[in-house]
């Protein structure tokens, strides 16, 4: 699989210039307008005494920037800020989708302080032309995070992916479909989902100590719906391993898993990632997916926003556990032959190990004499078939105790 990290990463800092993100600007999700790409993303403030709390915190509001290349971004503002009382106290990790004329944005709404399991819930903001946020709503009325639509309908209806019980562990990965736009929020129909959610649940843990956590927006191709997602190892343990894995959904039915990843495929390695606010951390946020490449935005250690590209065919070969590989027996063969005239190798050559260094290919192959002693040949080629070199010795023979043929009950012993 071939995944390569930006070389202008972190592609997003904090702002100092600006309190409200003064200090974390992290996991950012895009969506195309014309010929810019815009950025919302989690903006952290500086540290201040809350008047309804009394105590000095941070605020999180979602920010938004746009660009011309996806990596520089600039025209930095507020797009959704704690207003609500189900969200006064932090507005976190958007989600965007465009349907029709319309962009959702999906957020984490704290209602809370400190923090509870019960005040961690989904709100969305809708806007239309990504200045100003027309509307607000609740969605979910029972612990959730990371919720975010599909960027079409499926059989006529809205589908959504979120996560379920992020909070109240162990968190499912689940989706929804709507009839209407309206219940995308309907707080009924979401109590009567909740009842039975784990009957929409992907099931994607391996292990009851792991941690999953909805990522990008699905993204379409040919194959099936992509969700790329977080996945943590050892979660209820101080040795967490975040990482980024993907899951293959049907195009028809998005409840029917075509393929997953079944290991990270991106994890904390760069010192942007090891080091921050929580460290060792890589949380996959949002994606677009250009000609044959995906343009992966990422957060690292909950700090900066940064940017991965997977090349597209070689994810879906790795998920889709295909072998395209074929093998083709080149026309000069066998390349070497057993020689009466080299006693330790009249009887075979066989089971050589090859190594590719300053232009040629090194051969070692075992040789069998006469009278069934193995030992190394070595021989040489520049282009993989014609020999070129050949020793007349040996470059390896048995010398040590355990190596030498040792005869047991009269019966030779190889």
């Amino acid at each position: 699989m071939i995944i390569e990290r930006s070389d202008r990463n972190p592609i997003l800092n904090p702002n100092l210039k600006q309190s409200w993100e003064a200090q974390n600007t992290f996991n950012g999700c895009p969506i195309e307008k014309g010929k810019l790409t815009y950025l919302t993303y989690r903006a952290m403030s500086l540290s201040h005494y809350g008047a309804s709390t009394g105590m000095k915190m941070s605020i999180s509001s979602i920010g938004i920037a746009k660009s011309e290349d996806g990596i520089h971004f600039e025209d930095r503002k507020k797009f959704i800020v704690p207003e609500e009382e189900w969200e006064k106290y932090g507005c976190e990790d958007p989600r965007i989708t465009k349907i029709g004329n319309k962009y959702y944005t999906f957020y984490t709404a704290l209602s809370t302080f400190p923090f509870s399991a019960e005040g961690i819930k989904v709100g969305v903001g809708i806007s239309k032309d990504l200045e100003s946020i027309e509307e607000k709503h609740l969605v979910t009325p029972f612990n959730s995070k990371g919720m975010t639509l599909f960027p079409e309908k499926i059989n006529g209806k809205f589908w959504s992916v979120l996560t379920v019980n992020t909070d109240l562990p162990p968190s499912r990965i689940c989706l929804a479909s709507f009839e209407k736009e309206e219940d995308i929020w309907n707080q009924k129909k979401w109590e009567n989902w909740y009842k039975d959610f784990e009957k929409n649940s992907l099931k994607l843990e391996r292990s009851n100590q792991h941690h999953v956590e909805i990522g990008a927006p699905p993204i379409k191709t040919k194959a099936g719906w992509l969700l790329l997602y977080s996945y943590t190892q050892n979660y209820f343990s101080e040795n967490k391993i975040f990482g980024v894995e993907a899951v293959l959904l049907d195009l028809k039915n998005p409840m029917k898993i075509i393929g997953r990843t079944r290991a990270p495929m991106l994890y904390p390695e760069e010192h942007y990632e090891k080091f921050g606010y929580v460290p060792n951390v890589v949380f996959p946020s949002g994606a677009l997916l250009k000609e044959n490449w995906i343009h992966l935005y990422y957060g690292a250690a909950d700090t900066t926003c940064c940017l991965a590209y997977i090349e597209l065919n070689s994810l879906l070969d790795y998920i889709l556990n295909r072998r395209d590989i074929k093998f083709k027996r080149g026309k000069i063969n066998p390349i070497i032959i057993p020689s009466k005239k080299n006693p330790w190798e009249s009887k075979a050559v066989f089971n050589p190990a090859s190594i590719y260094l300053d232009g040629k290919v090194h051969i070692v192959y075992r040789a069998m004499s006469k009278d069934n002693t193995s030992v190394f040949g070595y021989a040489q080629t520049k282009n993989g078939e014609k020999i070129s070199l050949k020793l007349n010795d040996p470059i390896y023979v048995p010398r040590e105790d355990f190596e030498k043929k040792k005869k047991s009950r009269g019966k030779l012993r190889l």
